[in-house]
């Protein structure tokens, strides 16, 4: 598998992995007289780019000329796997794009998407955004041995592709509203290009209109804007798109349940991304605003934990009157550490990573603003680290609530057993990272923060909520591919 790309690892720890993102989906259809002027391999690829944050393990794009679907995937990011020969080879006037990483299902060639699945009419390809929690029951449906990777996604896939004469539609008519999860699909025929989400509309998913012609759907709306695409509207929960030559058609498949996902606001979307016409920026400096309101403190400058605490930093910062500062210094070009460093080099491991500026924090109180912590490695580290560079005192504030419990519906966050939020009190987590004081913003700040009414989002990694009930076989990245 090919390295990572650094810039792209949020982890400064490694040994403190932080919540892995959901996957990116990116689809495309232009009139198929366009297909040559358009280039919708490259338009998928520059989607796909865009939402590189949202999966790094895999990427793939496939593509159809109207007769044929090819495809093309490989482990990696997007920039690795694809250049331009390979976009040249992948011709045609439909596609769909996906950068995985993994929540069922090993990091895998097999496992990268899209899918595909030869049908009666020819073929269906398949990407996926989310978690299924009933893969186990929809797996029972399928002919042993019909399945070649180990993916929630392949499951149904497969169970897309034996659709009799009704063709695509008809079969995700009968399977998705059997099909229990989270799950924002773009799939396509040799001539059609589908979208669909699911009851509780979990994870996001959006359409936008080419200027020359044509439809786009991507997970975020930065996905459109980096190709020009003029924001449509989200496509909504229980709700099944498809895009031809007769334009968009839409029908229901089941009662829209709304249950967004709260931590998308936190960490998983872009800054640039709207959600809900919502701006994910503005949401988290107003959640800085907030918890500085909530947490406030006598100190002399407020830094981020780059680049993930920046927003609500700027927000605190704002609220409380403090100045805002840069105090920790990033390597963006460093990765994730695979030498793994003896306890007396450990600090050097951070280092590699984050280097505090010491003329501007020596003798300070500080103000730390991170979007989240998780075992707690990393703030403990950064604390320590402060401290040595002459910080006063150092107060951490963070900008979502205790992350507690973990989550069945497209996030791989460690287990509640590893969860520090988990097991102790926040007391006892200001004790164990070191720090002078600390404050998490209150889950009712964060719901008000989004402009979202609180019964339609899902707030399950703070509350323990869950929205889907999740069976305890259903639980568990490698559900599929016990005794194979």
């Amino acid at each position: 598998m090919p390295l990572r790309d650094g810039r792209l690892s949020h982890d400064i720890d490694p040994s403190d992995r932080a919540p892995q993102d959901a996957c990116g989906v990116f689809g495309v259809w232009v009139p198929a007289d366009q297909a040559s002027q358009a280039e919708v391999s490259k338009l998928t690829y520059y989607g796909l780019y865009a939402l590189q944050h949202r999966g790094q393990e895999s990427a793939g794009i496939a593509v159809s000329d109207g007769s044929r679907i090819v495809v093309f995937k490989d482990m990696g990011l997007v920039a690795q796997v694809f250049d331009e020969s390979v976009l040249n080879t992948l011709r045609g006037h439909i596609a769909v794009g996906h950068c995985r990483y993994s929540t069922t299902g090993s990091p895998t060639w097999e496992n990268a998407q899209p899918t595909f699945r030869s049908t009666d009419a020819g073929g269906l390809a398949l990407v996926h955004n989310g978690n299924l929690i009933n893969t186990p029951e929809l797996a029972a449906r399928l002919e042993p041995g019909v399945l070649t990777a180990t993916t929630d996604t392949e499951v149904l896939t497969a169970l897309l592709a034996h659709q009799g004469e009704g063709g695509p539609m008809a079969a995700a008519r009968e399977i998705l509203p059997a099909t229990r999860g989270a799950y924002s699909l773009v799939f396509m025929d040799e001539g059609t290009l589908y979208a669909a989400r699911d009851p509780e509309g979990v994870r996001p998913l959006v359409l936008g209109a080419l200027e020359a012609g044509g439809w786009v759907v991507a997970s975020e709306t930065a996905g459109l804007d980096i190709v020009g695409a003029r924001f449509v509207r989200e496509i909504e929960p229980g709700e099944m798109v498809a895009i031809d030559g007769e334009g968009v058609r839409s029908e229901r498949f089941a009662k829209a349940r709304p249950k967004g996902c709260l931590f998308e606001y936190v960490y998983l979307a872009r800054p640039d991304t709207t959600i809900a016409g919502r701006s994910v920026q503005a949401t988290r400096v107003e959640v800085g605003r907030r918890l500085a309101h909530e947490h406030p403190v006598e100190a002399d400058m407020v830094i981020p934990t780059p680049e993930s605490g920046t927003p609500a930093a700027i927000g605190y910062a704002e609220a409380s009157g403090i100045p805002y500062g840069q105090g920790l210094v990033k390597n963006s070009y460093v990765g994730r550490t695979f030498i793994q460093p003896t306890q007396t080099i450990r600090q050097m491991g951070i280092r590699l990573k984050l280097n505090p500026l010491r003329e501007a924090i020596e003798g300070k109180r500080l103000v730390v603003v991170d979007d989240s912590i998780v075992r707690g490695n990393t703030q403990r580290a950064i604390v320590s680290m402060l401290r040595d560079a002459g910080a006063a005192e150092v107060h951490v504030r963070i900008s979502s609530p205790p992350v507690a419990w973990p989550c069945f519906y497209g996030i791989d966050f460690a287990t509640r057993a590893e969860l520090i939020a988990g097991n102790l009190s926040v007391e006892e987590i200001r004790d164990s990272i070191g720090a002078d004081s600390l404050g998490y913003i209150s889950l009712d700040e964060l719901i008000s923060a989004s402009h979202i009414a609180k019964d339609n989002l899902c707030r399950a990694c703070f509350d323990g909520v869950y929205p889907i009930p999740v069976e305890q076989d259903a639980r568990g990245k490698h559900l599929l591919e016990v005794g194979r």
